[in-house]
């Protein structure tokens, strides 16, 4: 079976490179299924650092972001060793809430996509509507790569 090797064209990805380790694999050498979720928890944070505020700052200001739902599908394994490549891209933003969505691929072989769906809330867990400036930096990167 031949391997088909795709590309995103989205402009607002941001990537991380990473390295299986053997603790992050099942007895069969593949990827245990929920080591995926902390993956796309990297990339995550990666892609808001880039932007120019840590998760860090974002809570130290009093803005958080549980996750409110969460999606992964495998499509081919991943193995100890491999180098693979998490892309995180916004996909969906609200007053309320944001979208990320996640690829990982081997040597550009999609094997894993998924997206995580985060409220924007205070300390307390209220819900926070277009928080600043962090909704506006997500905005404004959504907008940027779009015009691109």
């Amino acid at each position: 079976m031949t391997e088909k090797k795709l590309r995103f064209p989205e402009k607002n990805a941001w990537e991380i490179s990473l390295r299986v380790r053997y603790s992050e694999t099942d007895q069969m050498g593949i990827v245990y299924h929920a080591n995926y979720l902390p993956w796309f928890e990297m990339g995550r944070t990666e892609f808001c650092r880039q932007l120019g505020i840590s998760y860090r700052e974002w809570e130290e200001r009093g803005v958080l972001l549980p996750c409110v739902e969460a999606h992964c599908r495998y499509k081919r394994p991943a193995r100890y060793d491999d180098l693979l490549v998490v892309r995180t891209v916004i996909r969906e933003l609200k007053r309320c809430s944001v979208t990320f969505g996640y690829n990982v691929f081997r040597e550009e072989i999609l094997l894993t996509e998924g997206y995580t769906k985060h409220a924007f809330t205070d300390p307390q867990g209220k819900l926070l509507s277009r928080p600043e400036p962090f909704y506006g930096m997500l905005e404004r990167r959504m907008i940027s790569s779009e015009s691109e």
